[in-house]
């Protein structure tokens, strides 16, 4: 083994870092500065947050040097994803860029590349992004490093997962939640280091850790669960020999409340103490972003700028010919253990298909139209715990507390919640170890569920359908990691992120107006199409054939809406197989033969059965009125397909939909996303859709549907009035069901639940 880097070659590594981070925001040639500098060296628009790079740089060195001394198995996540400029430094000395990219070589032109390229049209972004070896984590929008860290962590007890917390990311709700995931690690999962990075400012003010004592971080950290290790390095010598000395303690830590640094450094280390008009930069806000902007134009400034960039001496750390110092190049560990290689971070690579089980084995048998009625949930539930089984180390199921209520606790006759601590009181399913992760935090099983897939592996969250949106925000900035990653020729692909949203708002009666809300669908609409995927199966057995095809998907989000009461299972197991490929389709058993006088189409458990019964209400009262029924399984299917890759052909889309044929539409979620999905479609106009009008409270599931215009009665009477040739007669028809839905709104009323003729309707076979 060779010997480790000297103290002073350290600090001539970090230097060099440094100076580089600097380079890349401000320069665009000179880049050695072989030369005075003068405007035109300069970047016109100059971007970036120097403030963070001195101490990312910092704990990246430092974690070289226990690497290089441990062997340990180690991947970074960077909460300030803006530091990127300290990352890209890092990562070009340890020569992971040039591996990636010839242009990037450890020479002058890969150094002049590297400067040039960071935020510059078609090159690096300003932060942190796919295209950057090493990083599962952009850290863009701030708050969920430290839950996508213990993400990566599960069911790899041999890594390491240093997550460097800047201290403004740690005044974000999820990372105050994550701070508490420690609770939930077990003796198979991998270990996680958190590092706060304390420098004292968010962009224009203190941080709020920054008011507190190291008593009071000892006391707030303790009761989290953890061992904190108080490191301040703003008055040391070589600040990187206090970090290296809590980096090997909390290694070497293996028993107790698992170890996290809080790491005092100053802000914009390396800055001058003042700009030329006297405004302070080094140790203050100011040294946030690009703490001389305006040196392209003023003369002072640029004069700073020269003296700064000096400082660091850079012709004592590359030769002419720009090539690092060859001390430089001891640093960084074994090529095999570099932070930029871990395959973690190309978790692709790792990913394995599921052995997810054959449907059938599950399915409900059919043997009518409606006959039997299973829970769809529940039957999953069945499949999924079957999955386990077969899949213990690299499937796990993270939900907000929900997994019983909505109907999926099969899951725990076969495995745990998984829960490292003792509870006094009474307790179910709880045990060290298990696949189960349950915690009333949706951000926390989102950054948990993201870390687990893009470290290789596979999960589901359940999630009760209006508390979803919480992690709107999240799942944005998910979506742009998958959507840039697939540009990325060297990132494999990953598992699928699925979401199965159920306790939907038409069954949320009894929780009422707060508990019914179904805006996920129209957030995820906003998604590229080579992402977005978005299911409503109407039964049991087509929530099987959904969620088989999600699991065995790559490099996608899945929204997958369907109920958990008991309802009616329509379709076989080869049936659901076969409407599933289509997207949508007609059920010629529903309708008539033939062309049709108006289409009654649905979308979502219950509007399908409510399109139905209305099927079943103008078939009895209006038997000549031809009715066409279409379900549509995949919502994305009503797309054009010169939108969205799964849009109905147009000659698929007129035999559901004909070309002049008034389609009432009964759909789970708000009717705009539908009215989005046709647009560009010919005669969108003729579709008329009935949905969730934000119209709640505590009643029946009758009367909530009324409330909203999507019963039966109401989708009868739109249907009766709007059918082809029947304009006079479908008034005295509309006129008819919704004399029988008042009728019925006036039984709920008085009797406090909903008619037998409503709860007790069949499907007539």
């Amino acid at each position: 083994m060779p010997a480790p880097p000297s103290a002073d070659t350290l600090r001539r590594y970090r230097r060099a870092c440094d100076y580089l981070a600097a380079a890349m925001i401000h320069l665009k040639d000179n880049v050695l500065l072989t030369e005075p500098l003068r405007p035109e060296h300069l970047k016109p628009r100059p971007l970036g947050h120097w403030g963070t790079c001195p101490g990312l740089t910092l704990v990246y060195a430092g974690l070289n040097r226990l690497v290089a001394e441990t062997g340990q198995r180690t991947l970074l996540v960077t909460g300030p994803g803006h530091g990127a400029p300290a990352i890209h430094a890092n990562l070009w000395l340890e020569g992971t860029h040039a591996e990636y990219d010839d242009k990037l070589a450890l020479d002058g032109s890969g150094l002049a590349e590297l400067v040039r390229r960071f935020s510059w049209p078609g090159g690096f972004p300003s932060h942190l992004s796919p295209e950057v070896p090493g990083v599962i984590h952009e850290g863009g929008e701030l708050g969920y490093a430290l839950a996508t860290a213990f993400g990566a962590a599960f069911d790899d007890p041999g890594l390491l997962v240093a997550c460097v917390v800047g201290d403004g990311e740690a005044e974000t709700g999820p990372t105050a939640a994550a701070w508490h995931s420690p609770k939930f690690t077990g003796p198979g999962d991998g270990r996680v280091l958190p590092i706060l990075h304390l420098n004292g400012y968010k962009i224009a003010s203190p941080t709020l850790y920054e008011a507190m004592s190291d008593d009071e971080l000892t006391a707030y950290f303790t009761g989290c669960g953890w061992t904190p290790l108080l490191v301040d390095v703003r008055d040391a010598d070589d600040p990187g020999v206090p970090l290296a000395d809590a980096l090997a303690r909390a290694h070497a830590q293996v028993t107790g409340p698992p170890p996290m640094i809080v790491l005092r450094n100053t802000k914009g280390l390396g800055l001058p103490a003042t700009s030329p008009d006297g405004t302070p930069l080094e140790g203050t806000f100011h040294a946030h972003q690009v703490p001389l902007p305006g040196a392209a134009r003023d003369p002072a400034q640029l004069a700073e700028l020269d003296r700064w960039l000096r400082s660091y001496r850079p012709e004592e750390l590359f030769d002419a010919d720009g090539v690092p110092a060859p001390d430089l190049l001891t640093v960084p560990p074994e090529p095999r253990l570099r932070l930029g290689r871990v395959p973690q971070a190309n978790g692709g690579l790792l990913r394995r298909d599921l052995p997810l089980p054959e449907i059938e084995d599950f399915a409900v048998t059919v043997t009518g139209r409606g006959a039997v009625d299973a829970g769809p949930t529940e039957v999953v539930g069945a499949w999924l715990a079957e999955l386990v089984r077969q899949a213990p180390d690299t499937f796990r199921v993270v939900c907000p507390d929900e997994l019983e209520s909505n109907n999926l606790g099969t899951l725990l006759a076969v495995t745990a919640r998984q829960f490292d601590r003792d509870v006094p009181g009474h307790t179910e399913h709880l045990a060290g170890r298990g696949r189960v992760l349950e915690v009333l935090s949706e951000h926390l099983c989102q950054g948990w569920l993201q870390g687990y897939l893009l470290t290789g592996r596979h999960g589901l969250f359940p999630c009760y359908e209006a508390f979803v949106s919480i992690v709107d925000s999240m799942v944005n900035q998910y979506a742009k990691f998958l959507k840039m990653s697939g540009e990325v020729a060297w990132r494999a692909p990953v598992a699928s992120l699925n979401y199965l949203l159920t306790s939907d708002g038409w069954r949320q009666e009894h929780n009422g107006y707060s508990h019914q809300g179904p805006g996920f669908i129209n957030q995820m609409l906003t998604k590229k199409a080579g992402t977005a995927r978005i299911y409503f199966p109407p039964d049991a057995n087509t929530l099987l054939e959904i969620l088989h095809r999600c699991l065995s998907s790559t490099e996608l989000i899945n929204v997958v809406v369907a109920g958990k009461q008991s309802g009616p299972v329509w379709l076989s197991p080869d049936e659901a197989r076969a409407h599933c490929r289509a997207g949508a389709a007609v059920w010629p058993w529903a309708g008539h033969d033939g062309e049709a006088d108006v289409v009654l189409a649905c979308a979502g458990t219950t509007p399908t059965v409510e399109a139905l019964a209305a099927t079943d209400l103008l078939r009895d009262a209006a038997p000549d009125l031809r009715v066409r029924v279409v379900n549509v399984v995949d919502l994305l299917s009503l797309c054009p397909p010169d939108r969205h890759p799964h849009g109905l052909s147009d000659e698929a889309f007129a035999e559901c939909f004909g070309e002049n044929v008034p389609v009432v539409f009964a759909f789970h979620g708000y009717p705009s996303a539908v009215h989005e999905v046709l647009h560009g479609r010919p005669g969108a106009q003729r579709f008329h859709v009935h949905g969730y009008l934000e119209e709640g409270t505590t009643t029946t599931p009758y009367d909530l549907l009324a409330s909203n215009r999507m019963s039966r009665h109401d989708l009868a009477a739109d249907a009766a009035t709007r059918a082809r040739g029947w304009s006079s007669a479908g008034g005295d028809l509309a006129r008819r069901f919704r004399q029988q839905r008042d009728a019925a709104l006036a039984s709920a009323y008085r009797n406090g639940e909903d008619a037998p003729e409503i709860t007790g309707w069949r499907w007539p076979r």
